[in-house]
């Protein structure tokens, strides 16, 4: 286990550079949940907690620069966290959760991790918000997988980058029952 030094960057110097470079509270929200979730997959696959929940922190740090340009979506992260000395793995994981994009490849359980838990936090925070009480402790696991096929409902929301999951070794249930937990261990910092 390695300490948030040993990546170069502290949890603290990484909360103060989104609160930096993303003015809408939602893509904060939405990095914490990635982090949450990476966090948890680390520890279930025996990772470094502190590398993937970094990473998972991270990984949308130029989102308000790139303005969604996938050209561009991860490189200028990448300028960013170099000139702080982030370790070189946070950067290429970063960059490769936008592999299409950049025209790299994902094959790594990591690459595969942060790409898919990044995305289905945009599931789960939709479905929490057609619940009455928009909470995710009302969120049950089958109403995730059954919106999973709902192809309509957040439309935005790639099914076939959550489905990575498979490819780093976790079935689309198990990754959903993880994913849900983690985020509902942090709901109260996400306001879900």
């Amino acid at each position: 286990m390695s300490t948030d030094t040993d990546a170069g960057i502290t949890r603290d110097q990484a909360m103060a550079l989104l609160e930096t470079y993303l003015q809408n509270p939602r893509l904060i929200s939405h990095c914490v949940a990635t982090e949450a979730i990476m966090r948890s997959l680390a520890r279930k696959y025996d990772e470094d907690e502190t590398v993937w929940g970094l990473s998972g922190l991270l990984h949308d740090l130029d989102y308000q620069l790139t303005g969604e340009d996938p050209a561009t979506h991860g490189i200028e992260t990448e300028k960013i966290l170099s000139e702080k000395n982030v370790l070189p793995t946070i950067l290429d994981v970063i960059k490769k959760h936008n592999a299409e994009g950049l025209g790299l490849e994902r094959t790594t359980r990591f690459e595969y991790a942060l790409t898919s838990a990044e995305t289905i936090t945009g599931l789960i925070v939709a479905t929490a918000l057609v619940y009455p009480d928009k909470k995710i402790a009302s969120v049950k696991p089958k109403s995730i997988t059954k919106r999973m096929k709902t192809k309509h409902f957040a439309r935005a929301v790639s099914r076939e980058r959550i489905m990575e999951c498979e490819k780093m070794g976790m079935p689309l249930n198990d990754f959903v029952v993880l994913s849900l937990e983690a985020m509902k261990g942090i709901a109260g910092e996400l306001g879900l």
